[in-house]
């Protein structure tokens, strides 16, 4: 991707995920003038003292204004809000983008506002820790990670490609599909594991003191897995579950319809049952671990 391939990047939204993509553009010289807005002025504050923006501001219109490129990086609860408050100043040729890990409901909030001539390409970068702010953003963050890209139908292909590129550029692997699939995908894969989390968590912190206590100290690495997933940004997954419902319920319909027949294996000591789900799922971590992907 050549030297500012981008004007204007305003990032309404300055967290872990919209900081990273920061620093790789300010790393390959992607962007001529970055704009970061965020909704608290600390929050602007850390990234002016990280040198991630050359303009602060906590209007997102105000940040869009100018700009070719718009990436919003807040909650997904947001997004009709900023949708509505940026419309006027997307000119044509803008592309406005996103990173939010439910895609049909970026496309539902944000396509009613976007302006005739302005592109909208949603994003999903599939990469993140369990820490959140300006400060904890890094540009390897992406390295070897797939991003998926979500584009409506009649979406112009060079825009497409320009968001294509700048991942590429923060080393992903880009690949595009429909936002309803994606949602499915991501569902079983990102949402149903971090629900597990926030619910094996949520038992163990129910428990008696003495019980609890001891769960903590003597935490095994499963656990201490689970306690990493489960320290995730509780606004984000607050609203990943509420814009990811019938996927999400899906999938957990299924799990559970599993872990009824595994709990029968068990009670009723199908040793063999086990052994085989057992060995089918270390199959599928070898294979995530061949992909590159653990």
């Amino acid at each position: 991707m050549s030297d500012a391939a981008f004007s204007r990047v305003a990032f309404i939204g300055i967290g872990l995920i919209g900081s990273s993509l920061a620093r790789v553009l300010r790393r390959d010289k992607l962007a001529r003038e970055i704009v970061a807005c965020a909704r608290r002025q600390e929050t602007l504050d850390t990234a002016r003292a990280l040198g991630l923006a050359d303009a602060f501001t906590t209007d997102p219109a105000a940040a869009a204004r100018g700009a070719d490129l718009v990436v919003i990086a807040s909650p997904l609860s947001t997004y009709a809000e900023i949708g509505r408050r940026i419309a006027a100043e997307l000119r044509p040729g803008t592309i406005l983008t996103d990173v939010g890990s439910v895609k049909a409901a970026v496309i539902r909030d944000l396509a009613p506002h976007l302006p005739e001539g302005a592109h909208l390409v949603p994003g999903h970068p599939v990469a993140g820790t369990e820490h959140s702010g300006p400060a904890a953003g890094f540009a390897e963050l992406f390295r070897d990670r797939w991003c998926i890209l979500t584009p409506p139908p009649g979406t112009d292909p060079l825009a497409v490609g320009r968001i294509t590129r700048m991942w590429q550029s923060a080393e992903m692997r880009v690949v595009t599909m429909d936002a309803e699939h994606h949602d499915k995908v991501l569902a079983i894969t990102s949402h149903l594991p971090h629900l597990i989390a926030y619910t094996i968590v949520g038992t163990a912190t129910d428990l008696e003191e003495t019980l609890k206590s001891e769960v903590i100290k003597f935490s095994a690495g499963g656990f201490r897995d689970f306690t990493r997933i489960a320290a995730s940004d509780p606004v984000m997954w607050r609203d990943v579950f509420l814009n990811n419902r019938e996927a999400v319920l899906e999938m957990l319909q299924r799990f559970t319809e599993d872990l009824t027949a595994l709990q029968r294996a068990i009670r009723w000591g199908e040793g063999d049952k086990l052994e085989d789900l057992f060995t089918r799922t270390r199959a599928i971590r070898r294979s995530i671990i061949e992909a590159k992907q653990a």
